[in-house]
């Protein structure tokens, strides 16, 4: 199979995992939106959170309901892309630019499934994606400065010679860093940093990753 085939056999196995009655987080990314497609075509009567204003115009399109975070108390299942993927199913997330809501939204989830195509296996977070890290516009140089301080390479992302604007109004910095350091420390760090409103590392979050690869779907679990 190729990459688009990849993703659409991950997508329909990730849409078969839901139930009628279910309320599901609906992802950002190419491969999230083609579940979200997966489900309208299905016609699954669920209630959707989108992790984002783009994914709930699909849903909004493709007759899913909607409902926001703060109007289910726990949804029973999330699936979402992802950027890079270990062998501890730990991710990076983000390039996409939600990765605040997409955070929320996995965290509120008993089960958080992530969808993603061989491409996106790494031995090491960092190999090929950068951290996206999201931070205030307010003073943004100076949040930059203080994530240099940690070892980090941050670079604001630009779309069209324009700073990206998430869809909660911040910025984006992508993040390069040393090999050497320990993922849950960095991930600590980043977080206590005055200006940083949340980062891209998923770490223990995802309890199933399945993987489009030539062969099949691989599923992959904690």
């Amino acid at each position: 199979m190729n990459v688009d085939e990849m993703r659409r056999a991950v997508a329909e196995r990730a849409a078969a995992m839901v139930r009628p009655g279910m309320r599901v987080g609906l992802g950002t990314g190419r491969t999230a939106a083609l579940v979200v497609a997966e489900l309208a075509r299905r016609k699954v009567d669920v209630v959707g959170v989108a992790t984002s204003e783009a994914t709930a115009r699909q849903a909004r399109e493709g007759g899913i309901a909607l409902a926001s975070l703060d109007e289910v108390s726990r949804l029973d299942l999330c699936i979402d892309g992802a950027d890079e993927f270990d062998p501890a199913l730990d991710l990076i997330k983000g390039l996409g630019g939600a990765l605040l809501r997409e955070k929320l939204v996995a965290l509120a989830a008993a089960r958080f499934v992530c969808v993603v195509d061989d491409e996106k296996r790494v031995a090491r977070l960092g190999e090929r994606a950068p951290l996206p890290v999201e931070v205030v516009p307010f003073g943004w140089t100076h949040t930059r400065a203080r994530l240099q301080a940690l070892g980090l390479d941050p670079s604001l992302r630009e779309t069209n010679g324009k700073p990206l604007l998430t869809d909660g109004g911040n910025l984006i910095l992508d993040c390069r860093w040393r090999m050497s350091i320990d993922h849950a420390q960095l991930a600590a760090q980043v977080k206590a940093t005055v200006g940083v409103v949340e980062h891209g590392f998923f770490l223990g979050v995802a309890e199933t990753v399945l993987v489009g690869t030539a062969n099949g779907v691989e599923e992959l679990r904690r």
